[in-house]
């Protein structure tokens, strides 16, 4: 049983940063994988980022080298740095705990860039 809890999100202006957190209760999260989802209206769910238990990482091609995931176990949390932000970015972003067929998500977080 895995619940999760995101912080972070906001309005933003273009070119900005933010982080987002999700922290995990339950047990065996260092050996979970841990992504980042998001979705805008009308918008299908998609993936940006993951990063497994041992540490390899996973973001679409359209953030590479601007959001970088990263974990840290003692405190049960994930993070998603997002440097250089741009309008396209905008959608409400989902932790998810598991794989894409099995796992928990998070309730969501709204980040909206301003151009």
């Amino acid at each position: 049983q895995v619940q999760l809890v995101e912080s972070g999100g906001g309005l933003v202006q273009a070119g900005g940063s933010l982080r987002l957190s999700c922290t995990a209760s339950g047990s065996m999260f260092s050996i979970r994988t841990m992504g980042w989802y998001r979705q805008a209206p009308g918008k299908q769910r998609e993936l940006v980022a993951a990063v497994t238990g041992g540490g390899t990482t996973t973001y679409a091609d359209s953030v590479k080298g601007r959001f970088t995931i990263s974990r840290d176990n003692a405190k049960n949390t994930a993070y998603l740095q997002m440097n250089s932000l741009k309008p396209e970015d905008t959608a409400v972003y989902y932790c998810r705990s598991g794989t894409p067929a099995s796992g928990y998500w998070g309730q969501g977080t709204q980040v909206t860039v301003s151009s």
